[in-house]
């Protein structure tokens, strides 16, 4: 049986697809570089980190956009007419006053590798927006129209519009053709496949919280009108009938279902194999309770699903609960890559399970100016939306110890790095070495930002000497404590235990929808140029237990 999550962490909004052999799924990334990983399986067990979609931050320009903002939700084809990969993603620019403005482009390359086409855009009418290949060569863009207008139902209606390919553009404007199969309301996440004639439209409905799920409805007219599927919801984790549509607000904390382990279950794409199986991939949340929040972020899940005779899609099992075990693929096993968890930065290159918020990490890390050694140079505040040297992996467990060896030699206050969990700018916790103008020289401590509202733990300061020195974190559960020494092996602990469940989309209020991150990180607030020096990087995680 397959275990769920099989993506664990921060990977939302996955959307799946086939080419040959071979199945590739891409998750949001939002504020962070590169954007749109690319997981690959050959017998949809075993995933890989395989590559990334985007990888210019110039191109792409993230800077300044506050957390939980930037890409969300690609969707990932593969057209066979034309033996080519596209990718529709989102920018989100603002969510100021609601109005969600969001410019929506389309790529395309021949290997899942790239290279990617120049982006073409495609209109900012809403978020989620996905493409359809129909058989006679013409291609539809679906995308949520968020409603900003009062006396409207909000938060809108999914809408469609096709889409030129020879001219590169939208034909007309986009027009609404489906409210939802359910009356849980907001509405999202729209995929458009087609299957023995009929139009299929797949949707995320509920809000991406308590109350999400999986919704279908067909047409034999690409422009509708759709008929829901009576059993609708397809997947979800709370299948009590709801009205919700005179709420906009997305989390839904009332509707938690202490019966299930994967929480929010929606958002979802699924793929066919050879062997007429069918699998639906979708995101879902595990939370600390009864907190009810998720550190991990929204994860991915996948479910085994099979067509009825009279042509709808459901569970295989026959209910539309989502499962934390899924029955495996008959497929031929195929073991691949995994991330290793002792990173020693032998190579030549930068692990692409790195990211970096808002600019790619090979901005200001090196691993070849010092073989053996990440190099960080240092830039601004950690709190800014501009640049800053982070890089982090995702926590896929609240079960982990993370561990680092690093020299540096501040020489103002100014200069600082170490370790950190991080959320979002506005919430993290940083074990750094630093330069004490009280001490006069150099020391260690601990600074936190919780919600905006930076602490430095004065307390928690200890002279140390320009040696390499060690930092670790031990996450065990609800808890997280932070280590140091000189050898490696005596760890001391510094500072107080603090509360893991903090880092969630329902405790941090200036962000939203991703997921805890650890890493190293640098700052130089001077001249953006002092670097520190970091000899490997150690992530040990337990996802064998639950969350707690």
């Amino acid at each position: 049986m397959l275990k769920n999550p099989i993506l664990p962490g921060f990977n939302p909004d996955p959307c799946i697809c086939r080419k040959g052999d071979d199945y590739y799924m891409a998750v949001s990334t939002f504020e962070w570089f590169p954007g749109i990983p690319i997981y690959h399986s050959k017998d949809m067990k075993n995933w890989e980190l395989y590559t990334h979609v985007l990888t210019d931050d110039e191109k792409v320009d993230l800077k300044k956009l506050p957390s939980a903002k930037g890409i969300w939700a690609p969707c990932l084809t593969n057209c066979e007419k034309e033996d080519l990969f596209y990718v529709v993603y989102g920018v989100m620019n603002s969510m100021n006053a609601r109005y969600f403005d969001v410019d929506n482009f389309l790529i395309t390359a021949k290997d899942i590798n790239g290279p990617w086409s120049e982006p073409v855009y495609l209109h900012s009418s809403g978020f989620d927006a996905s493409i359809l290949h129909d058989d006679d060569g013409r291609k539809y863009i679906v995308s949520l129209d968020w409603e900003t207008r009062e006396g409207y139902e909000k938060p809108g209606a999914i809408c469609m519009v096709e889409y030129d390919p020879a001219k590169k553009e939208i034909i007309g404007y986009p027009k609404r053709i489906w409210k939802g199969g359910t009356d849980r309301g907001c509405i999202e996440a729209p995929h458009l496949t087609k299957r023995n004639g009929y139009y299929y439209i797949m949707c995320a409905e509920g809000g991406t919280g308590y109350n999400h799920c999986v919704t279908m409805g067909r047409s034999e007219n690409v422009w509708g009108p759709y008929v829901g599927d009576l059993k609708n919801p397809i997947v979800t984790s709370n299948p009590a009938v709801s009205n919700e549509r005179h709420d906009p607000d997305h989390l839904k904390p009332k509707y938690y279902n202490p019966d299930v382990v994967l929480q929010k279950a929606g958002h979802g794409s699924y793929v066919e194999t050879p062997l007429g199986e069918v699998y639906l991939v979708h995101l879902c949340s595990r939370p600390f309770t009864p907190e009810l929040r998720c550190t991990l972020g929204r994860e991915t899940a996948i479910q085994k699903m099979m067509w009825t005779e009279d042509g709808w899609l459901r569970m295989a099992d026959g209910t539309n609960i989502a499962k934390e075990y899924c029955e495996e693929s008959k497929l031929p096993e195929y073991p691949v890559p995994q991330i290793p968890d002792f990173d020693d930065f032998d190579s030549n290159t930068l692990g692409n399970w790195y990211y970096a918020p808002r600019i790619m990490p090979q901005r200001f890390a090196d691993v070849t100016v010092r073989p053996g050694w990440v190099r960080l140079r240092g830039q601004e505040a950690r709190t800014s939306l501009n640049k800053t040297s982070i890089l982090a992996r995702k926590l896929t467990s609240i079960y982990a110890q993370i561990t680092t060896k690093m020299e540096f030699i501040p020489e103002v206050h100014q200069h600082s790095a170490g370790l950190i969990l991080y959320y979002d700018n506005m919430n993290y916790i940083n074990l750094r070495k630093y330069y004490s103008e009280t001490l006069g020289q150099s020391a260690i401590s601990i600074i936190q930002l919780e919600n905006g509202e930076k602490t430095e733990f004065v307390n928690t300061r200890i002279p140390v000497d320009d040696i390499p020195i060690y930092f670790r974190l031990v996450i065990n559960g609800k808890h997280a404590q932070f280590y140091w020494n000189y050898d490696g092996e005596n760890y001391e602990k510094i500072g107080i235990p603090f509360d893991t469940t903090k880092f969630s989309d329902e405790y941090c209020k200036y962000g939203e929808f991703t997921g805890t991150m650890v890493g190293i990180t640098c700052a130089d607030r001077v001249k953006h140029q002092h670097c520190a020096d970091f000899d490997f990087f150690e992530y040990k995680a337990d996802e064998s237990k639950p969350v707690c």
